[in-house]
């Protein structure tokens, strides 16, 4: 009932965010792929809460558990199951969100829907929900990477109004990871900081956007008419939490050209394959990947838990005021990258299954 994302290779979540744990079983998982446990626990470290003086203060290792599904390094081609334990849960400060619903937060969506809610930490609309995504992504990424030679790399473009000067088509893991906001334009990474930091302070939040880039992308993924890409690209991260935008390619701004602007021209290129001279497509046409780079952007509002007070109401239906307590991010832009990369991940693994089982033989690169 909306927790099991994917087709052939499926993922479903568990867990609430002051629960005893979180995680993922992941189905479909191609069998004898080669699985190292150290690049699972590396995105969730990018991850996880309590990295850095711009993030949320709540100190969680997130050390992985995988319980099934792989045999001396191995897939097994059964169920893969995935959990993480909570361990520095403080229920206690989400007391008064038990009876006062956050403006903007799922508490009072969740209450007219099912008629109760885990109030602690925001139950399943916890951020901390993508623990399993995440997982499943790192999985998803190494079946990428051995059968197609795949490369993804999420970064922040944007910080409120602070806007970075990225090249996706060159920008490296090592150039995002090189400073705590995930911002390649180093320059533009301290101001971004400094922005985040005075919000905080203020007992406020921001948002703005996350960029991806998916390099290495084989012909053919995409399933017309209600399966294309770039619709299930879209599906997979409008489903994160916070998110409220989505852009491929031109995105919005290719509203604002005309067609002669617009159009990719074909040529052929040194070794006979088409190539397009632009990428204003960003790598799908038709639903249909074309072999360029597929770049996308996601728009996050800025966190709904906030210090600051504000006017909302009880479950009673009684007007009321509240100043949220415990430990939030002030701008979740800097941990949804991993985020990001995981859901596109998830995208492209599953639409590569399904391309070589309609259209070809799947077989690693040697």
């Amino acid at each position: 009932m909306g927790n099991t994302f994917g087709h052939l290779f499926r993922i479903t979540t568990f867990g609430e965010s002051h629960g005893g744990a979180v995680g993922v079983v992941i189905d479909g998982c191609p069998p004898r792929l080669k699985l190292d446990i150290t690049d699972i626990q590396a995105e969730l470290d990018r991850r996880r809460p309590g990295q850095s003086k711009i993030t949320t203060p709540r100190k969680e290792t997130d050390t992985c558990d995988i319980l099934s599904g792989v045999f001396e390094g191995r897939t097994l081609g059964t169920p893969i199951m995935i959990m993480v334990r909570n361990q520095d849960t403080r229920p206690q400060d989400y007391s008064d969100m038990a009876v006062k619903y956050r403006p903007s937060h799922a508490d009072a969506t969740y209450d007219a829907k099912y008629g109760i809610r885990n109030w602690q930490g925001g139950g399943r609309s916890s951020a901390r929900e993508t623990i399993g995504r995440v997982a499943a992504g790192a999985i998803a990424k190494q079946i990428l990477k051995q059968y197609a030679g795949v490369e993804i790399i999420g970064y922040v473009k944007r910080i409120q109004d602070i806007e970075g000067v990225i090249d996706p088509n060159s920008v490296t893991l090592e150039q995002v990871e090189s400073n705590i906001v995930r911002c390649p334009d180093g320059n533009c990474a301290e101001t971004m900081i400094e922005r985040i930091e005075q919000v905080r302070d203020q007992g406020d939040s921001i948002g703005g956007v996350v960029e991806c880039v998916a390099r290495n992308i084989p012909l053919g993924l995409g399933s017309p008419v209600f399966d294309k890409l770039e619709a299930d690209l879209a599906k997979g991260v409008m489903s994160l939490p916070a998110s409220k935008g989505f852009e491929i390619g031109s995105g919005f701004a290719g509203t604002l050209l005309t067609g002669s602007q617009h159009n990719d021209e074909f040529y052929i290129d040194s070794v006979g394959g088409v190539r397009t001279a632009t990428n204003r497509s960003g790598g799908i046409q038709g639903g249909i990947s074309n072999g360029e780079n597929i770049i996308i952007r996601v728009a996050f509002k800025p966190t709904a838990t906030i210090r600051k007070e504000q006017r909302t109401v009880t479950q009673e239906g009684e007007e009321t005021l509240l100043s949220a307590k415990g430990r939030h991010d002030p701008c979740v832009l800097p941990r949804a990258v991993p985020m990001v990369e995981a859901m596109v991940a998830l995208v492209l693994c599953d639409h590569l299954l399904r391309h070589h089982g309609q259209c070809g033989t799947l077989k690693p690169e040697e």
